[in-house]
């Protein structure tokens, strides 16, 4: 253990004097003129100097390649500020600047993404900023937009990335501010402050305050408010107290008479934590304590009591208040009642708020994956691989080939598969250092040299090491391996086969070094996997089946005798749906690329696009018309999203899945084939292109919406263990020629948590504007993430619009935050889409209304269960189809009135306990004019800071 230490040190150091090479050459100017400053201006193509005297660098040794820069027109007249942005062409996944920090020191750090109009994509862009791996904001704006957050470093750097969410993420500006002597974090936990608004009140100055006025660089807003009386006072003394704001912002303060009014109405929905800090200095000379006195509420609740700037002798103040807030803040001024004397004055304040912070992975694990990519950098710096191990290895979203775990509440990696990856040199010594390393998959590269020593406390439980050109002999550390279950190594021409003396390990499967398979194994482990799952039970049942299927098999070539298109069919079998009454076998046929490239004639027609790469028309020799997924060289998702699909699919069938035919890997090539679906995709049907759009009536949109839920009810339901899609949208419903619904797309589907399991879900998957919320911030990811989803399709489907659109209005930019007021307010006609409106029953509407109301609910404790969606969508359906039967039975027992919302609606919300969820009442107004009542003798005003 002790050597262990020793090793993971020496890396350490090995990996802090490399960055150290690196970075400090570049950033030293910056540092030596403006000690802990970094300033990086985005694709400059040198240093400069700007106006403030704060000296720039470019960031070229993060991001060298200038394919990514762009220049912008600003829409602002007279702009002079910086004009160029670096842009990230992503599909997923982060994008991460690395900055040296000091441990336990406070910093600043700040963002500027200017002018996004003049560079999103046509269909918008929105992507997460992350500080370390805490979100703080969602940049989804045309505006000048700089993101700024305060924390307190607990490494020796901080990643600040761009996590794509639609379009491609962008950034100008990006600067690392040190706050020595700073007060800002006082919480006992973990936070990021991120802010909210820092206002110069009184101040005229068109850019504001900032660095040399500002020691730390902060940027003083003037005061954009109006009726309020100025008053300013060049020559003010401050007595040499230890001053944080800038004397400039001191000098200029507003007054009222009675009341001063701070109002902040666009922040965050959700309880969030706020720092409200109130900076007072006395302009006015010969006033006398008692003589300005005023009380301080935030949001109508009493702060402070007979507030007195010019108590204790002394004539300036800071003062410093948390508060709770969900979407608006109001700070009050009061002048106290029947005061005599000055009303209340204020100079500057700041608004931040407190997000908490979230624990990065296991450090051990990131310097060792760290060192891993030093390694193999050497011999494959063009490897695409790298463009995604960007920031934290395993948080928000892991990097490509790896899967990570939570151990103790820190993320750990858990599997390395670098298969098939191009990747050439030796293995990476620094692999064995991976503590929690279970799988590790090297195969079918052009790895070089010895096979590494592994320690013997490693908990390896796979090793794959096929197809490289390894040399030498397995090393006995090897054969100590306690957790080692699968060994292959085969197809490495130089490397001797005879296992280690001390290779005694029952129950171990290996290929003994034979080359075998020339195919990536993830079929053969589908089919042992099934098999199992199967047992003995079906051994006869699928003996049967394979002579069915060989037969036909035969039959079919038979009258395709002639073609050289090889065909290698693999049955692989699983357990019956729910619905099913007999045991179907589900086939999957293996293709070769010669024959895809047949069946698309050579990918002629491109029929559709997403994360994981092209889809092709295709049509088979039997005459079926089939969808061909090909993954693209550039695609950031990889081997484990299209190993997860073919698993997946080759194991379940429901009539409202899409079921997958086949599939190719060869040559580096990974392809998946499906029936062709010929009414394309549901968001096509509604909001997509012109020449794919068409009018869907409301019962044909009932229809849909019941099928969707019923597939995804399936996968929740499924025998012994859930399945959890995780990218439900309505671009994931596709239509058959009979405009069946079928979900698609299982490429990040995972099965849901069990007993035992940790809840966290280490790579938070989703579509921007069907992102639960909660899965989002917590990171607990549960069936009630895909009813959220099934929520916003709903809304879709009633409406007609799309989840997000910035080009819209900004109260219209969220579908599920527009369409609420209106649904709580039983205004549903202004949401209905136009083209349905007059069409559709009133009481089916109002069904399918409550059910999307409930899905969307903020907590998953208070959504329903899938199998409780589809039993309300059929009695909307049912209503639909029967209006004037179903309303005269109604009527003849005396039943409800139907003449607006109806109040009836109940729903099971968990899977033990029935509940009705009466309609949510409307949010209380705020009135910012009259704070609310306190008991002022139950308060003790807090010292000044």
């Amino acid at each position: 253990m002790m050597m262990e230490r020793l090793d993971n040190r020496s890396s350490r150091r090995v990996e802090c004097f490399i960055f150290c090479l690196l970075i400090l050459p570049i950033i030293f100017h910056s540092v030596s003129a403006q000690p802990g400053f970094v300033s990086v201006a985005c694709c400059a193509d040198s240093g400069f100097t700007d106006n403030t005297l704060i000296n720039w660098i470019t960031d070229e040794s993060w991001f060298p390649d200038k394919q990514g820069c762009r220049n912008f027109a600003p829409p602002v007249a007279n702009y002079t500020g910086y004009k160029k942005a670096r842009i990230f062409a992503i599909d997923s996944g982060k994008r991460c600047y690395n900055l040296p920090t000091i441990k336990d020191q406070d910093y600043l750090i700040r963002g500027s993404f200017l002018f996004g109009d003049s560079l999103s994509s046509p269909f918008g862009t929105s992507f997460n900023v992350l500080v370390g791996v805490t979100p703080i904001a969602r940049v989804s704006t045309s505006d000048k937009l700089e993101v700024e957050g305060i924390f307190r470093a607990n490494r020796d750097y901080i990643d600040f990335c761009l996590a794509y969410e639609k379009g491609e993420p962008y950034i100008s500006n990006l600067e690392l501010r040190a706050l020595e002597n700073s007060n800002f974090l006082k919480l006992e936990s973990p936070v990021v402050l991120k802010l909210v608004d820092r206002v110069d009140l009184g101040g005229s100055t068109g850019e504001g305050i900032r660095f040399k006025d500002d020691k730390y660089d902060r940027i003083w807003k003037p005061d954009s408010y109006l009726n309020r009386t100025i008053i300013t006072n060049a020559n003010v003394s401050i007595n040499n107290l230890n001053v944080t704001v800038p004397i400039k912002a001191l000098q200029s303060a507003v007054t009222n008479e009675n009341r001063l009014e701070f109002l902040k109405n666009d922040l965050d929905i959700g309880d969030y934590k706020y720092s409200v800090t109130l900076y007072f200095l006395e302009l006015v000379e010969n006033v006398q304590p008692g003589q300005r006195l005023f009380d301080i509420y935030i949001n109508n609740a009493l702060k402070w009591e007979n507030f007195d700037i010019s108590a204790n002798g002394s004539d300036y103040k800071e003062v410093s208040f948390y508060a709770t807030a969900n979407g608006f803040l109001n700070v009050s001024l009061v002048k106290v009642p029947n005061g005599l004397g000055f009303g209340p004055i204020c100079n500057a304040y700041e608004i931040l708020q407190v997000r908490q912070w979230i624990q990065q992975s296991n450090l051990n694990d990131v310097n060792v994956i760290v060192n891993v990519k030093e390694e193999l950098l050497k011999h494959n710096k063009r490897n695409v691989l790298w463009e995604s191990w960007s920031g934290d290895p395993c948080l928000p979203y892991p990097w490509d080939g790896l899967v990570c775990y939570s151990v103790n509440g820190s993320s750990v990696i858990t599997e390395l598969n670098l298969s098939s990856r191009k990747l050439q040199g030796p293995i990476p010594s620094s692999i064995i250092q991976l503590t929690y390393l279970k799988d590790l998959n090297l195969s079918y590269n052009g790895f070089t040299g010895t096979i590494p020593s592994f320690t013997a406390s490693s908990m390896l439980t796979s090793v794959d090491l096929r197809n490289n050109d390894l040399k030498g002999s397995l090393h006995e550390s090897i054969g100590a391996l306690q957790h080692l279950k699968t060994l292959d190594f085969g197809c490495n021409p130089q490397l001797d086969k005879e296992l280690p003396s001390n290779f005694k390990k029952l129950g171990l499967t290996t290929d003994k070094g034979e080359c075998g398979s020339q195919g990536p194994k993830h079929s053969t482990r589908a089919i042992i996997i099934s098999i199992v799952t199967c047992g003995s039970v079906l051994f006869i049942g699928a003996v049967g089946i394979v002579i069915v299927f060989f037969y036909r098999r035969r039959s079919a070539q038979g009258k395709f005798k002639g073609s050289r298109h090889q065909i290698s069919n693999n049955v692989i079998f699983s357990i019956p749906s729910t619905d099913e009454p007999f045991l179907k076998s589900i086939s999957i046929e293996e293709f070769s690329l010669e024959y895809i490239t047949t069946v698309t004639q050579k990918y002629k027609v491109l029929i559709g696009e997403g994360g994981f790469g092209s889809v092709y028309r295709g049509t088979l020799p039997d005459g079926q018309e089939v969808g061909v997924k090909v993954r693209s060289s550039t695609s950031t998702q990889g081997t484990r999203e299209f190993d997860n699909e073919l698993t997946l699919l080759s194991t379940i069938r429901h009539e409202n899945l899409v079921p997958l035919l086949g599939y190719c890997c060869e040559n580096g090539q990974q392809i998946l084939v499906y029936p062709f679906m010929s009414n394309g995709s549901l968001q096509d049907r509604l909001y997509g292109e012109a020449a794919k759009r068409k009018v869907l009536d409301w019962p044909t949109r009932l229809s849909i919406a019941l099928g969707a839920a019923r597939g995804l009810t399936y996968l929740h339901s499924l025998a012994g263990r859930s399945l959890i899609h995780r990218d439900v949208k309505s671009s994931n419903i596709l239509l058959d020629q009979s405009m069946t619904a079928k979900v698609a797309d299982f490429g990040f589907s995972k099965y849901a948590p069990q007993e035992g399991d940790s809840c966290a879900s280490l790579e938070v998957r989703g579509t921007a504007g069907y992102l639960d919320p909660e899965y989002y911030s917590t990171q607990q990811l549960s069936a009630k993430s895909d009813v959220f989803s099934f929520g916003v399709v709903l809304l879709e489907i009633i409406s007609g619009r799309e989840p997000l659109n910035i080009h819209r209005p900004r109260n219209e930019w969220s579908l599920v935050e527009w369409a609420k007021p209106y649904i709580r307010e039983s205004r549903i006609d202004e949401i209905v889409d136009p083209t349905i409106k007059g069409g559709y029953h009133a009481e089916a509407m109002w069904r399918v209304v409550e059910v999307a109301l409930a899905c969307i609910e903020p907590f998953s404790a208070h959504r329903p269960c899938m199998a409780d969606i589809v039993r309300e969508l059929e009695d909307g359906l049912i209503i639909e189809n029967n209006a004037s039967e179903y309303m005269k039975s109604i009527d003849s027992i005396g039943g409800y009135s139907f003449g607006g919302g109806s109040n009836r609606f109940s729903i099971i919300v968990t899977d033990k306990e029935k509940k009705t969820i009466p309609p949510p009442p409307s949010p209380p107004t705020p009135n910012p004019s009259e704070p609310s009542p306190v008991n002022t003798q139950a308060l003790t005003p807090p010292e000044p800071r």
